[in-house]
């Protein structure tokens, strides 16, 4: 299976930290958050990785001639960013006719890569989609979902007030190419994936629960908090 790691943000809500650096390689306990995910998903056999850039292209760049998986991955750069699945389809050919797995990399994630898989090769019939979910701690600054018996989105609320519940959006998916149909027909290149693409496709979405850790980066706090919180989420599990 091949990935899209989405690495262009602008990370404005880090300033002053992501004024001199990407969002993507900053950094929690020494490694830039982007090779978490390269190297989490290039061990488990999701390879190769394709990286989008936008923001200080140059350096994400060479993080990545450095990273010692240079050879699994390929680099595409957004002039004007094209949202997140206005990236995945103007990248079609990259993918050809196979499953996707799409991650947003500027947030912070660990899980079982194959079981995560296993759960969409096991999805519901008719699903096109499989997300990933996480008990959030803040339900206003996430996308909440609600899920059927069958572990299906039937809701899903984009950062309300009073969202019903603490079932989260992790942002990272596997994606079917039957998917790539609906964004053609939108006959436009910018399309917003959380509010363009999973409405459409509601009841349709299966999903995979991350019990492990994952942290949306959004803000200064969240990347200290992330600094301890990893270290302990992890202990006794490094064998995934």
């Amino acid at each position: 299976m091949k990935a899209l790691l989405l690495a262009a943000g602008l990370g404005t809500r880090l300033r002053p930290l992501t004024n001199s650096i990407p969002k993507c390689l900053v950094e929690i306990n020494g490694r830039p958050l982007l090779d978490y995910w390269v190297c989490m998903l290039s061990e488990a056999g999701v390879r190769p990785l394709l990286v989008n850039l936008h923001y200080m292209p140059d350096k994400v760049s060479g993080y990545i001639d450095s990273s010692g998986y240079k050879k699994f991955i390929t680099t595409v750069t957004e002039r004007e960013l094209l949202g997140t699945a206005g990236t995945l389809l103007k990248n079609r050919a990259f993918f050809g006719e196979e499953p996707v797995m799409l991650v947003h990399a500027d947030n912070l994630s660990k899980f079982d890569v194959h079981a995560f898989i296993d759960a969409h090769h096991r999805r519901p019939a008719g699903c096109e989609i499989t997300m990933m979910t996480f008990k959030t701690p803040t339900p206003r600054s996430c996308g909440i979902v609600e899920i059927d018996a069958r572990g299906v989105v039937t809701g899903f609320h984009e950062k309300v007030q009073n969202p019903p519940g603490d079932h989260a959006n992790g942002a990272v998916y596997i994606v079917e190419p039957s998917l790539f149909g609906f964004l053609q027909s939108l006959g436009k290149e910018v399309i917003d994936f959380s509010t363009e693409v999973l409405p459409h496709y509601i009841g349709r979405i299966s999903t995979y629960h991350n019990g492990v850790y994952h942290r949306d980066i959004g803000t200064i706090e969240s990347l200290n908090a992330a600094q301890s919180e990893y270290v302990l989420a992890l202990s006794g599990r490094d064998n995934l």
